[in-house]
This record gives C-alpha cells, structure tokens and sequence, in this order.
C-alpha cells in the first residue's frame, strides 16, 4: 500500500469511527409500574427502554426498587438530564438519566401526582394529588436540587395534572373543573379558566404559543377548546356520532399542530381531529389492543404516536408499526414515558410527557 492509499484509508476509518461516535440514538423511556393502570403492566419496578428507531425494539430494563409503590408521575428536564418521579407513598425523586443514579428522594407530608419541573430544573412542582379535596390541596414548590420544600400554595381540590409550557414562562395546572395558569418565574396567579372538562380537569395539552388548551371531558369522551389568553372556553367538542358517555383521559397535539388525538380508554380508541380548524373537526380514529389509564403522546420528530397501550401507530399513515415488549416478549405499557436522545452517553435532546403543540 503506497502513502496516498494509506492515508485514504486511515481517513476514511477516522471518519467512519467519528460517524459511529456521534450518532444519536433515540430511546422511549417508559415507567413501571403505572400505579393509575394494571393493564399492560412488566414484573419489576423501574424504566424499560426501547430504540425508537429499531422498530421500538426492548433495549434493556434499569431496576428502580421505589417504583415498585407504583409511578404517579414521570417527567423529565433537558437541562439538569433528569427524570423527576413521584409515587403513591407520596414520594419523589430525581434520576439521573446519564449516570442512571437516584440523586435524592424524600416523602412529604401531602400527596405526589404528576409533577412537572422549570426549565432550568431549579424548581418542581407537584400537585398534592386528585385523591385529595382538602382546604390546602393545590402544589408543592420543591427544590430540584435538592427536594427540599420551598413553599406549598393551594389552589383547589383535586390537584393532579401540572405543565410547564415549553418556554418556560407558564405553569399549567389542573384542578377539579378548574384550569389554573401561574408564572413561574414567581408562582403568582395570572389566570384561572373555571367550569370546563364537565366534571374536573383531566389530561389537556396547549400549542406552542400558549394562546389555546384542549381539556378532556370527564363524562363524554371529547374536549373543550379555551382560550389560555382571556380565559374563556370557546367550544365543546364530542367524539363519535353519539355522544361517549365515559370520560376522555388523554390529548395531544401532533408537534405541526395540524392533528389532536384523544383517549377513549375504555372504548380502547383514539380519535383524531383535524386542529387547523377551529373547532377542530373529526378525521378518523384507530383501534387499540388494550383499555387502561388513557394517554397520548408523540415523538418528537411527529412520526410515531404512543398512548397508554402498548401500540405504536404511524401518524401519517395512522397504521400500526410496532408493539412495545419486554424482555420477556409480553406486551407491556403505561401511562408514564418520555422519549430522551442520546449521543456518547450524553443527553442531547428529550420529549415531554404531555403532548404539547411544537410548531
């Protein structure tokens, strides 16, 4: 071999080395078990990973003994690379995704629903739980660092489902038929939009702008549209030619914006809406294998839709292309995940476990 083709070569192995380096692999870290679901559910408490991009293949399981009191929420923060957890023993905790280690995990006094942290991960908020109607329901302010509490505010009954916007300016919160907006540079009450979801605040998701939310209805299985900016509810929205009469438990909007998908859990549907139009208008649905909690989320990339059961359907062409299982080959699902992206070992970008508009 003369100089010139041995130079080529080293070049081109470099080259090749540095490739393989530097790829990102995308992963759905899913939690278990779902204390909200039975359905689907994996012996042994902890995440299961799949490799979204071969075809949601099992990846491996990280053992996680405190999930075994059961997830009640499970979300994550790009900046500190962490998974912020809380369970039904009123616990929570923050998981380093990179070094796959609990940082710290305390018990409080009151509930721990579905918590959702700043931007920066300097301040988590927790909800004190749907469970529970006292005078001083409402969330926990927690440092992230530390899990040291901060202060408590009350809000209202039944305080469960918590957002951060992805600019980090709003915090969203969910009580009984009560939509709270608070700024999170402070936590002082900017809005409250009152009586929609028909009987609480379920699942709900905003767009990007933070000018519109879609909240679940608790009786019917549908939405109601509000307007985030003045507070109003604009329409109510039901599924099916006859109204459902069951509750919706799940909504997302696609990262375009151009699609909102909803969670009938117990018709083990979801059905999709046509979100370039105001009120969003029906455009199909697609058949689940399983009930449970109800969820819908997306990837980041607006390929893939995941909900509460362990389907994955193509959001073009609404088919299923993958089935979510464990080590063991047995279907398995919940209503607690999130998609991280790796490169060398380091976070480089992560989903949100509610389906937020992204365009």
């Amino acid at each position: 071999m003369n100089l010139s083709s041995l130079f080529v070569t080293v070049f081109l192995t470099a080259a090749s080395l540095a490739w393989c380096q530097s790829e990102t692999k995308r992963y759905l870290y899913i939690s278990t078990p779902d204390a909200a679901q039975k359905e689907g559910r994996s012996t042994g408490p902890g995440i299961l990973v799949f490799d979204i991009d071969q075809g949601h293949k099992f990846v491996r399981r990280i053992e996680i003994p405190a999930f075994q009191e059961g997830l009640r929420g499970f979300s994550g923060n790009f900046k500190t690379h962490r998974a912020y957890f809380s369970t039904s023993n009123r616990r929570v905790g923050a998981f380093d995704l990179e070094t796959e280690k609990i940082l710290w995990d305390r018990t409080y006094e009151a509930g721990a629903d579905r918590s959702a942290a700043t931007l920066d991960g300097k301040k988590i908020y927790v909800p004190t739980g749907f469970w529970y109607s006292g005078d001083d329901s409402g969330f926990l302010v927690l440092n992230g660092d530390t899990g040291e509490l901060i202060k408590r505010i009350n809000v209202g009954p039944a305080a469960h489902n918590s957002v951060v916007s992805l600019n980090g300016r709003f915090l969203y919160f969910g009580t009984r038929m009560m939509l709270s907006i608070f700024d999170t540079r402070d936590e002082h009450l900017i809005r409250q939009i009152k009586d929609v979801g028909e009987r609480g605040i379920f699942p709900y998701t905003v767009d990007s702008r933070n000018r519109i939310g879609y909240v679940c209805l608790g009786n019917h299985v549908g939405f109601d549209v509000v307007n985030l900016e003045t507070g109003k509810a604009l329409h109510r929205v039901f599924a099916g030619k006859e109204k459902i009469p069951h509750r919706t438990h799940g909504a997302g909007l696609t990262p375009d914006e151009k699609e909102l998908w909803i969670s009938d859990q117990v018709g083990k549907k979801l059905f999709i809406f046509d979100a370039t139009k105001m009120p969003p208008e029906p455009k199909g649905e697609v058949e689940l294998s399983q009930g449970g909690h109800g969820w819908v989320a997306f990837s980041l990339d607006g390929k893939y839709g995941w909900s509460h059961a362990p389907d994955v359907f193509d959001v073009k062409t609404k088919k299923l292309v993958a089935t979510l299982k464990d080590e063991t080959g047995t279907p398995v699902s919940g209503s607690k995940f999130f998609e991280v992206h790796f490169r060398n070992g380091k976070v480089v970008e992560m989903g949100h476990e509610f389906a937020l508009g992204r365009k």
